[in-house]
């Protein structure tokens, strides 16, 4: 997965050439917590630990710092150079961009870049950038090196003086300003044949083959894979050249199809039946049976073919085997991310964005938002998630359209899009994902989703909760068991909801009620206290905590006998202490709130076993 460059800084002063190196390049500003009053996308707390976990994440860094501080913090993770991302060091005034790392990985490129925005000098070392303009042992997107190993002897050959003879068609190695001779004693070569090897030279695969494929629904991924690469092999072509995997639409949720797609470290693209069939002219084996089945003559060969279009060529008919079909087509270029045909099988993220602070939202999270086109939700929701939206085509949902929120989301992502469905809190706690996988297993009713909607790819990434806000906020209140219970009668019958709240007040669970109150609804909350007081002491702490971790937070804590429902709000959540639960005062006049589990009972827990909590 790719994420955008994190841009770091360690002051204020430095913000606003961090914006602009942001704003060209599509990254995040990261911000030391301690020093920064100025927005960001992201806060850390020590410049050293954070630098360390984005490039062991394979993060792109620029890092407005001086180089040698950024070497030193990065030093104990430098390693391999074919695997290491671009990090580069910009000075704070723009002056000078240093790419310290990564360079043949794009950290040049990305430094001419940000250079021509901010008119600063990039500081190229690397030789063979500086002489003839071209990475020789990282070539574009779009072509592989088969033979890494000799490129370093092949570039200090070319620097001594040796030339070099092109064989294939390389545009970027044509225009390059490599000594290039009929009679070059080194071999550039450009070929997928899979028997291609220059004897004293470099040789480079396009990544224009493709994989048409069609196999049965569950078809083992194993079988698929083993059919693609005996496919190749007859047709003498490399593995390395493959670009795409491409398949019929029905088949976007197909395993197999993705497993083969990863195998080849390509990408894995999808045609409707109407595409397909219009490739019936070019068919080696057109099948009346798999037009009654899918609706074109063809998914292996159609879908290769559609692949390249009218100038590309089919070049292995299909093959097949016991539950699969593979064919193989050529296109004119090697493919890249900007000239992918088809439409990608598409993906809903759901979201839980917590309280809506930076500072607890999840890395996952934000990655997450970071790689989506679209965005859904509430508008308050999408309006705390700041500069991540920024470049996000926006679909705003007002309060009580969760379903039709929902819907168009999944129906967005059937389109091939890559969709953050965003919550507050946790999304799987009285949040959206419950809803997604409700609707997908009604899909096939009348009111269902198309077909492209059921074969989306999910994920579910989790958020802080309202709850957990809460507990964190007033001290340790969920020591020992607790329950959550929403008030709203809206979708759960009252009378459940006194079941519920009777039941929990018997089992003396600490009690943390959601949607407590509304315009509407002021009855509810104060029917659960007088319940309550039922079964546990009018002295049991209650926390009122208002918008947690936004403007405006308020955190309060009241004796169960004196809860005033005047007191709440819609933005508010209540945790009711059990009849354990108690309260202490630091030196400071804080009030905190926490229910004992009993450690003090057990003897020596104390003091050895001081994480026990965790442990458990």
């Amino acid at each position: 997965m790719t994420t955008s460059p994190a841009i770091i800084i360690l002051s204020d002063a430095a913000l606003p050439m961090a914006k602009r190196v942001a704003g060209a390049i599509g990254g995040e500003v990261h911000g030391l917590d301690r020093r920064i009053t100025g927005p960001v996308d992201a806060t850390f707390a020590e410049a050293g630990p954070h630098l360390r976990e984005l490039f062991g994440s394979g993060r792109t860094i620029v890092a407005l710092m001086a180089s040698g501080a950024v070497i030193r913090l990065l030093a104990p993770q430098l390693g391999d150079k074919h695997s290491e991302p671009p990090v580069i060091a910009v000075a704070e005034d723009g002056s000078c961009i240093v790419p310290l790392l990564g360079g043949h990985h794009g950290g040049n490129d990305l430094a001419r870049k940000i250079a021509g925005v901010i008119d600063g000098f990039a500081a190229i070392t690397t030789a063979g950038d500086l002489k003839f303009g071209v990475a020789l042992d990282q070539p574009p997107e779009g072509w592989a090196l088969g033979n890494p190993d000799s490129a370093k002897q092949v570039m200090a050959d070319l620097v001594a003086g040796a030339s070099a003879r092109l064989e294939g068609h390389a545009p970027w190695l044509a225009d390059s300003s490599l000594p290039l001779s009929e009679k070059g004693e080194i071999v550039l070569l450009a070929s997928e044949a899979a028997d291609a090897v220059p004897g004293r030279g470099l040789l480079y695969r396009p990544k224009r083959l493709v994989l048409g494929i069609g196999c049965e629904r569950g078809c083992e991924p194993e079988e698929v894979l083993a059919l693609a690469r005996e496919s190749l092999s007859d047709a003498g072509l490399s593995p390395e050249a493959v670009g795409l995997v491409a398949s019929i639409d029905v088949k976007a949720d197909e395993a197999a199809l993705h497993h083969v797609a990863r195998h080849f470290g390509c990408p894995v693209r999808f045609f409707d039946a109407a595409t397909l069939e219009a490739e019936t002219p070019r068919l080696e084996n057109p099948s009346d049976i798999v037009f009654a089945e899918v609706g074109c003559h063809g998914v292996a060969e159609g879908a290769a073919l559609a692949s390249v279009g009218s100038s590309g060529e089919l070049v292995a008919a299909k093959r097949k085997s016991r539950r699969a079909t593979c064919a193989i087509s050529r296109a004119e270029h090697p493919f890249t991310e900007g000239n992918l045909p088809g439409r990608a099988r598409g993906r809903l993220f759901v979201v839980g964005i917590g309280p809506g602070s930076d500072g607890w939202r999840s890395p996952e999270v934000s990655q997450m938002v970071s790689e989506s086109t679209d965005l859904v939700g509430y508008s308050l929701y999408l309006d705390l998630l700041g500069p991540l939206a920024k470049g996000k085509a926006r679909h705003d949902f007002d309060l009580g359209k969760e379903e039709a929120r929902v819907r168009h989301a999944m129906e967005l992502a059937a389109e091939g899009q890559s969709v953050a469905l965003v919550c507050s809190g946790d999304a799987g706690i009285y949040a959206m994902a419950t809803l997604v996988f409700e609707l997908l297993d009604k899909a096939d009713g009348p009111d269902g989703l198309s077909d492209g909607a059921r074969r989306i790819e999910i994920a579910v990434s989790p958020g802080i909760s309202a709850l957990q806000a809460a507990a964190a906020r007033a001290g340790a209140p969920l020591g020992h068991d607790f329950c959550t219970i929403s008030l709203s009668d809206l979708l759960t019958p009252w009378e459940d909801i006194k079941r519920r709240v009777t039941a929990a007040g018997e089992g003396d669970f600490v009690i943390a009620f959601y949607n407590p109150v509304s315009k509407k609804r002021r009855t509810q909350l104060a029917w659960a206290r007088d319940k309550l007081l039922e079964h546990r002491p009018a002295s049991s702490p209650v926390i009122l905590a208002t918008n947690l971790g936004r403007e405006g937070e308020t955190i309060r804590v009241v004796p169960l006998g004196e809860l005033d429902v005047d007191d709440v709000d819609m933005l508010t959540v209540v945790v009711v202490g059990s009849s354990n639960s108690s309260t202490v005062k630091t030196g400071d006049g804080r009030i905190w709130v926490y229910t004992p589990r009993g450690y003090a009972r057990k003897e020596g827990t104390a003091m050895t076993n001081p994480i026990a909590g965790d442990a458990a």
